[in-house]
C-alpha cells in the first residue's frame, strides 16, 4: 500500500522522521512554514543520517526560527511586480501566470516559503480570466511561465485548460512550466498529463532537484515519458551548503541530469528568503564550484550561477570571470587556472 504524504509533525515523528520529542520545539517553525512530504521523498530519506540530503531539504529544523536582518518576506520581489492576482511581469517579453500555490512538497528554502499552501491564493475562474485579459493586453508578452506553488499539482483536465486559453494568444509563443512534480511525485505524470502539456505552442518544462538522490527510477520513468511525448525539459538547482555544495555532488546531478536528456539551465544562487541563512553559501564558493564544474565536466553540464537581486531587479549571471582588460592586452584564464595573454585589435 502507498505510503500518505505527511503534513503534520505527529505524522513525521510516527514514521521515525524526527523524534516526538522534537515535536514541542518544531511547532512554531511548522506555525510559520508549511510542511508537506511525499511517500516518494519518505522513501529516499536514510532516518539514520541527520544529514541525509533529501532530509535536510523538507523536514523542518529550529535553525529555521533564526532570521537574519537581511532575510525578506519577499526575497525575489515578486509583490511589486504583480500586476492583477498570480501574474507577476518583471522582465518585457514574459510573464509568470501562478494559477495554484499548493506544492506536493515543501522545500525548507523555498522564497515563497510565507505563500505557498494558502488556499486563497490558488487563482478562482474569475481571477484566472482577469490575469488572461492581461496577457491579452501586452502584446509584448512572447512566454508564459506556469509557476506557483507547482502546477503540475493540478488535475490534466485544468491544466489543460490553462494550456488550452494560453494557446490562443496569438503573440505568446512559448509556455513553461515550472515543476518539482516528476521527481517528488512521479504518479502524477501519466497519459492524461502528457495529453494536457499538448499544444501548438512550444511547451518546455523546467525541473527543479537538487540533489542526485532525487532522480531514482520513478522520477527517470516519468522524465523519460514527458520527454517521449515531445516536451523538452531543462533544469533548475538551488545552492544549498551541506546538500550538493561540492563538486562531487553537483558534477553528479549534472551529468544525471545530461543522461537523461534534461539540459541543466539554471544554478540558483540561494535567495535571502526568511529563516533560511543556514542553507546558504557564500558567493565566492559558487563561483569555485563553477570553475571546477568548468574545467573537468562536459559543456553540456554547464548551468549558468544566477542571483536572483533582491527587491525585484532581475537574475544576473554571477559565475567566475575569466579574462580581465591590461593596458595592451586581454590576460584570460584556462579551466586549469593559467594565464595568458590575448592581444587587444589595433585601433583603426
Amino acid at each position: 500500500m502507498k505510503k500518505k504524504s505527511l503534513r503534520n509533525l505527529k505524522d513525521l515523528a510516527e514514521n521515525g522522521f524526527i523524534l516526538p520529542s522534537e515535536i514541542e520545539h518544531l511547532e512554531p517553525v511548522i506555525d510559520q512554514f508549511s510542511l508537506a512530504l511525499t511517500s516518494q521523498m519518505q522513501q529516499l530519506i536514510d532516518k539514520t543520517d541527520k544529514n541525509d540530503p533529501i532530509r535536510k531539504q523538507f523536514i523542518p529544523s529550529t535553525e529555521e526560527l533564526t532570521i537574519k536582518d537581511e532575510e525578506r518576506h519577499d526575497p525575489i520581489g515578486d509583490d511589486i511586480h504583480t500586476k492583477v492576482k498570480g501574474l507577476v511581469h518583471r522582465y518585457p517579453d514574459r510573464c509568470l501566470l501562478m494559477p495554484i500555490q499548493m506544492c506536493p512538497v515543501y522545500c525548507r528554502f523555498c522564497f515563497r516559503r510565507e505563500k505557498v499552501s494558502l488556499t486563497h491564493e490558488t487563482l478562482s475562474k474569475e481571477e484566472l480570466k482577469i490575469a488572461y485579459e492581461y496577457i491579452d493586453n501586452h502584446p509584448e508578452i512572447w512566454e508564459v511561465i506556469l509557476t506557483g506553488g507547482d502546477p503540475m499539482m493540478l488535475k490534466p483536465a485544468i491544466l489543460k485548460k490553462i494550456i488550452d486559453r494560453i494557446n490562443i494568444i496569438p503573440h505568446v509563443e512559448i509556455i513553461r512550466i515550472h515543476t518539482r512534480v516528476p521527481v517528488v511525485a512521479s504518479d502524477h505524470i501519466n497519459h492524461d498529463m502528457t495529453q494536457a502539456l499538448q499544444c501548438n505552442k512550444t511547451v518546455y518544462i523546467i525541473l527543479h532537484a537538487n540533489h542526485p538522490n532525487e532522480l531514482n527510477q520513478d522520477a527517470e520513468e516519468a522524465i523519460c515519458m514527458l520527454i517521449n511525448a515531445g516536451i523538452p525539459i531543462l533544469s533548475q538547482t538551488v545552492l544549498l551548503k551541506n546538500i550538493n555544495n561540492n563538486i562531487d555532488t553537483l558534477s553528479t546531478l549534472m551529468k544525471r541530469f545530461v543522461k537523461l536528456r534534461i539540459k541543466p539551465y539554471y544554478l540558483h544562487h540561494p535567495d535571502l528568503a526568511k529563516g533560511t541563512s543556514h542553507f546558504r553559501v557564500t558567493i565566492k564558493e559558487g563561483q569555485k564550484l563553477m570553475k571546477d564544474l568548468r574545467g573537468k565536466f562536459s559543456g553540456l553540464c554547464q548551468p549558468t550561477y544566477v542571483l536572483d537581486i533582491p527587491g525585484g531587479f532581475g537574475k544576473i549571471p554571477i559565475g567566475p570571470n575569466y579574462i580581465s582588460e591590461e593596458k595592451c592586452d586581454y590576460c584570460v584564464e584556462d579551466y586549469q587556472g593559467n594565464k595568458h595573454k590575448y592581444k587587444k585589435p589595433l585601433a583603426k
